[in-house]
């Protein structure tokens, strides 16, 4: 059914959406040594699991949901910086665990996904179109 490829992409929209948007955090706090949590800016990403669309009655269309949101439990990397006022006795600072590559290509690879979807929502539109056209002309 053309429904469910609607709900189908817009589940994997909203969940490729908050991918983006964790890259992007990620990437803008990469080099955020404290936090309101206090010590370093720990890594955030989604993990993702299948379940049945909304909406979708009798339909066993699955799509995709958030399960959760995790921080990365890798340690911050040290870094030595003496002069900082956030240096330990070893003037040592611990800088965040990310990878400014590995987020960008992330970054790249949700987008695309996200653009995957949105062109699959768009090709089910135009059926449905195409379809009720050619009721229309009966």
């Amino acid at each position: 059914m053309l429904q469910d490829v609607f709900r189908i992409a817009a589940s994997a929209l909203s969940a490729e959406s908050l991918r983006i948007t964790l890259s992007a955090q990620n990437l803008a706090n990469s080099d955020s040594i404290v936090t309101p949590d206090g010590g370093a800016y720990q890594r955030q990403e989604p993990v993702f699991e299948t379940a049945p669309v909304d909406g979708a009655g009798d339909s066993q269309a699955l799509g995709v949901r958030v399960a959760a949101v995790v921080r990365d439990a890798r340690p911050p990397r040290m870094e030595y910086d003496p002069g900082n006022p956030l240096a330990n006795s070893d003037g040592m600072i611990a800088k965040p665990a990310v990878d400014p590559i590995f987020e960008l290509i992330d970054l790249m690879e949700a987008t695309r996904v996200y653009q995957a979807n949105l062109a699959a929502a768009q090709s089910a539109k135009s059926d449905m179109l195409a379809a009720v056209n050619s009721l229309s002309m009966v």
